[in-house]
């Protein structure tokens, strides 16, 4: 049996352990390197790269994009992509998932592993269309996360539904790595003999079940899985490439990878760790193993995130009671998958409630939202009481909430004027208007800069 590499480093890999600051001159020395790998695919776009790449990078992500294809001809490009949410936090029209993606595939994606944060799949339906309809490769992502109402039933059904919808593969994505060994291979089994597309595995090695999950995985059928080159894996990244490649050889599977690049990319990234390490970058206490998320349920980046707000109101000694809340708040919101940008949301709820002393005496406006039925159909029951309480005489959202949205693209384009120099950039300040607004006046002054020098060097 054959087995797939996706490799994570330019993406995911970055993201978990150094909050996406890895701009592309770090690594495009080795783009080429990585082209005569064998992966099955290097992600390395969607996700938090978009909003690193404008707030803190100062690139522009579709040009980094360009660049990357470049130089990696040969090799298919992986973006995720939260479905009607796109790169934000909120749905967006009809049409402007359309643009999105019509210009991710255009700038040089191969392949957009879509998901929602509820696996309502109402959510994913128009970006798999556009996906398909431009050539590229759909593969539908089912959020995995374990509560009383996610069963392995509900999973198989997902995965049906998605074969349904057009889908090119099923990915199984475990963002908090809280799937183990035996719950890999029974909803790998499951899933291949329901479907007839491939199989795909993301995990992560927070809770070190990952390498176990993979290769129950793989005995199970499994046709790809998503690893990072070693020296950025581990901890809340993925499993270790080269070590996931030589104990699958060693076990009989057919491996494509090739040994000699694969430390060759290694060792070129090496020095670039050793760099993020000395100026605190990567705190080393992402690369430990923290078993406390296989009791709450938390992503290693929801557990910085809360970290990082209690310390910022001076609350740190209070992170037990916000880790005990959590859970809590997860079940009256009926079970959410805790991934972007659910995770945040009942984070925040989970500490603004430990931090007042009254639970929910504030909601978050994104909390609200969700009750609303803005985000989708919940997994499991709500809370009566408390979304009687946020919805305050309102009526709940029971449609597709996009379908209540007008069309934005033209419009904004219209206001933007020559603000955007192109279409990327009116789906950039659709995004994230401010900070996309920022970085265009930059680039502006940049370019001006450029100008004025070439002029006086003449």
């Amino acid at each position: 049996m054959k087995v797939q590499f996706t490799e994570t480093v330019l993406r995911d890999a970055n993201q978990s352990l150094i909050a996406t600051r890895l701009p592309f001159d770090k690594f495009a020395p080795i783009l080429e390197t990585m082209n005569r790998a064998g992966y099955y695919s290097v992600e390395c776009w969607g996700g938090a790269t978009f909003d690193s790449c404008l707030r803190f990078l100062n690139e522009d992500p579709w040009e980094r994009l360009r660049k990357i294809k470049e130089k990696m001809p040969d090799t298919k490009l992986q973006m995720l992509l939260r479905g009607q949410n796109l790169l934000g936090y909120k749905h967006y029209p009809d049409d402007v998932v359309r643009k999105f993606v019509q210009l991710s595939v255009a700038n040089g994606i191969d392949i957009i592993r879509i998901f929602d944060a509820l696996n309502d799949l109402r959510n994913i339906r128009v970006a798999v269309e556009e996906t398909n309809r431009c050539g590229a490769h759909a593969s539908g992502a089912i959020s995995y996360t374990t509560s009383p109402v996610h069963t392995l039933e509900n999973y198989v059904a997902l995965a049906k539904e998605m074969e349904n919808m057009g889908v090119g593969s099923i990915c199984i994505k475990d963002m908090a790595g809280v799937m183990a060994p035996q719950e890999a291979y029974d909803l790998v089994k499951a899933i291949k003999g329901a479907v007839k597309i491939p199989v795909v595995v993301h995990t992560h090695c927070t809770t070190g079940l990952a390498f176990m999950t993979y290769l129950k995985a793989v005995e199970a059928g499994a046709d790809v899985i998503d690893t990072a080159s070693s020296c950025f894996s581990g901890g809340t990244s993925q499993p270790a490439t080269e070590t996931l490649c030589y104990a699958l050889r060693q076990l009989g599977y057919t491996i494509d990878l090739n040994d000699k690049v694969l430390k060759e990319v290694n060792d070129f990234f090496k020095p670039i760790r050793a760099e993020y390490i000395a100026n605190g970058t990567l705190n080393p206490t992402v690369l430990a193993t923290d078993t406390d998320a296989l009791n709450y349920q938390i992503p290693g980046g929801m557990l910085s995130n809360l970290i990082s707000q209690l310390k910022a109101q001076n609350a740190l000694d209070r992170l037990d009671e916000v880790l005990l809340e959590t859970p809590r708040v997860r079940k009256d919101l009926g079970y959410p998958p805790l991934v972007t940008p659910m995770s945040q949301m009942v984070g925040v709820q989970a500490a603004t409630n430990v931090l007042i002393g009254e639970r929910y005496k504030n909601i978050s406006k994104e909390v609200k939202a969700y009750l609303r039925g803005e985000y989708g159909q919940a997994p499991g029951p709500i809370d009566r009481a408390l979304q009687e309480k946020a919805l305050d005489g309102e009526t709940p959202v029971t449609c597709r909430f996009a379908d209540t949205l007008e069309d934005a693209f033209e419009k904004t384009k219209a206001e933007l004027g020559d603000k955007a120099s192109c279409d990327e950039d009116v789906l950039s300040y659709i995004a994230f208007p401010q900070v996309a607004e920022k970085f265009f006046k930059e680039r502006e002054a940049r370019r001006e800069n450029c100008v004025k020098y070439s002029i006086e060097a003449m």
